[in-house]
């Protein structure tokens, strides 16, 4: 068995450059790979293209690399979280490519399996449809969307092994599942690294042939983007 384990995060980074595009999992910020992302802010690379489903908030998650206009376009699907990503995207200082929430997961889907282009009735009759080739499938129009090419694809789970197979933990297993494999490298961050053959077979969420580098990470914060509670009386 081929070991996949890298002992940090400086290692399974290994690669990264300026001007690449970079998937990112986590939904909010549910199962983002914080250390990753600590990381990319260190190394201090720019001219980033990030595919995420959203941008964090302004002092968390990918929040932090566009506090340091690291991130040159965003592909994403939601941005009210963030008001330093509102800013740029305003002031035309960020690119942002605004794709139906189910089209985004399609596309990193059909990266990670291999399949170029798909038809999805989504974004049909509105902006989302400039530019697209359309067909008619059973009455309905449909737009042709295209695969996602990235160069590094980064996802966090709640465990793995060093062969590489993950299991993730609830909500967070979100685009972090569609995203393995789905670039041309996987990095996958996870709270705990165990042995091949010590997780159990029937449990395993992605199998190791999508992860090309694993490691442990240091340290979560798990925050909540908006904590809501009951006022006591």
């Amino acid at each position: 068995m081929i070991s996949k384990k890298v002992a940090t995060v400086s290692q399974a980074l290994q690669g990264v450059d300026d001007n690449m595009t970079f998937m990112f999992g986590g939904f909010g910020l549910s199962g983002i790979a914080e250390n990753a992302i600590a990381e990319l802010v260190n190394l201090g690379i720019s001219g980033l293209t990030c595919i995420s489903n959203n941008a964090g908030v302004d002092d968390f998650g990918l929040g932090l690399l566009l506090q340091q206009k690291q991130i040159k376009k965003m592909i994403s699907s939601y941005v009210g979280e963030n008001d330093e990503f509102e800013r740029q995207m305003l002031s035309g200082e960020l690119e942002v490519d605004l794709i139906p929430q189910g089209t985004l997961a399609e596309r990193c889907r059909a990266a990670q399996a291999g399949i170029p282009a798909f038809f999805t009735p989504a974004g049909y009759g509105t902006e989302v449809a400039k530019g697209k080739e359309s067909r008619d499938f059973n009455g309905k129009m449909h737009l042709m969307e295209y695969a996602f090419k990235a160069d590094f694809a980064f996802v966090k789970a709640w465990k793995g092994d060093e062969a590489g197979n993950l299991i993730f933990k609830g909500s967070a297993r979100n685009f972090n599942a569609n995203m393995c494999g789905a670039a041309k490298i996987t990095v996958a961050e996870v709270e705990e690294l165990h042995p091949v053959g010590a997780l159990d077979p029937n449990q395993i969420h992605i199998p190791g042939i999508f992860v090309q580098r694993i490691f442990k990470g240091a340290h979560y914060e798990k925050r909540i983007e908006q904590r809501t509670v009951r006022s006591r009386d």
